[in-house]
């Protein structure tokens, strides 16, 4: 089952939605009509309820809610409490640091590592971004995010998926030259950051997907990196040297986890580029730029880049 939610501009309210077989959409107050529940207006409290809908999908005899398509697109969780973004990928950690002039640090081999973003800034599948303040060197970073269906603290690995209402994708879009600035006093990151995450288009359940998720708790999903078009960057989600339950688990560790809550993978080898290098890439994001990260199963996620206003 794929979620997805809609900005309602005339009533200032997000519309929860499944997206049906057909690729139509219904929103959930349309699906549970005439008997609305009350979580039918919040994707957090609805997934909660991920058998219930799944029950009235089966059941629904209508078509896709056409008039949702004039309504521009939300994150699948459009304002989670808290979205941690981890470094999962030794691929990407080993080009960043050799960039650096740098070797791979034993103690990242410890635990999974991870930073907490800004829940307040994320955006939706096509939604437009501009490059922050005094930023000259804007990318991206293709990832994968796991999204929090069941509260729980100090879960065990092997009860992870318990935990776990579904997938969806991440862009981490990120500020390298503040980066830099604020990394070198060892703090970070933080301004380079905070601007934009841009998450979508929809959230896939884990019902979904169980048929690539391996004994260990890793999803073997092909992942790849468009700009303008044209593939930049390849790789797979099996890639991720921690695997979900190792991420879970240390997330949980002394604090819960709750419905909505956000897990970024970190990024995949090769997508950014960062890693890439801008003399590769046609430099750095600028205004005119779409960039389109696509995740097996998960879908496209496009954000087209534009300039600040003054």
């Amino acid at each position: 089952m794929r979620l997805a939610v809609f900005h309602n501009p005339e009533v200032h309210a997000s519309l929860p939605a499944v997206v049906l077989g057909d690729g139509g959409r219904v929103s959930l107050a349309t699906l549970f009509a005439p008997v609305v529940p009350a979580w039918c207006g919040d994707v957090m409290l609805a997934i909660e309820h991920l058998p219930e809908i799944r029950q009235a999908v089966a059941s629904y005899k209508g078509h896709g809610e056409e008039s949702l398509e004039k309504f521009s697109r939300l994150p699948p969780i459009p304002q989670p409490r808290t979205v941690r973004d981890f470094y999962a990928f030794e691929k990407h950690v080993a080009n960043c640091r050799t960039k650096r002039g740098l070797a791979m640090d034993p103690a990242w081999y410890a635990q999974p590592a991870f930073y907490f973003s800004n829940p307040l800034c994320l955006v939706g599948n096509d939604a437009p971004v501009s490059p922050p303040t005094q930023c000259q060197e804007l990318d991206f970073e293709l990832e994968i995010a796991l999204v929090v269906g069941r509260r729980g603290c100090n879960i065990r690995a092997a009860d992870t998926f318990k935990h776990v209402a579904g997938f969806t994708i991440l862009n981490d879009l990120s500020a390298r030259d503040l980066q830099r600035r604020e990394m070198s006093i060892g703090l970070g990151p933080a301004k380079a950051k905070d601007f934009a995450t841009a998450v979508g288009p929809d959230l896939v359940t884990t019902d979904e997907l169980c048929d690539h998720i391996d004994k260990d708790g890793r999803l073997h999903l092909h992942m790849s990196a468009r700009l303008n078009g044209r593939e930049i960057s390849r790789g797979n989600a099996a890639d991720m040297y921690f695997s979900w339950p190792q991420i879970v688990e240390h997330a949980s560790r002394d604090a819960c986890l709750y419905p909505g809550d956000i897990l970024g993978s970190g990024t995949v080898g090769t997508g950014c580029i960062l890693e890439l290098g801008p003399e590769t890439t046609g430099g750095w994001l600028k205004t005119g730029d779409v960039v389109e990260l696509e995740i097996e199963r998960l879908g496209v996620l496009r954000t087209p880049i534009v300039a600040r206003l003054a």
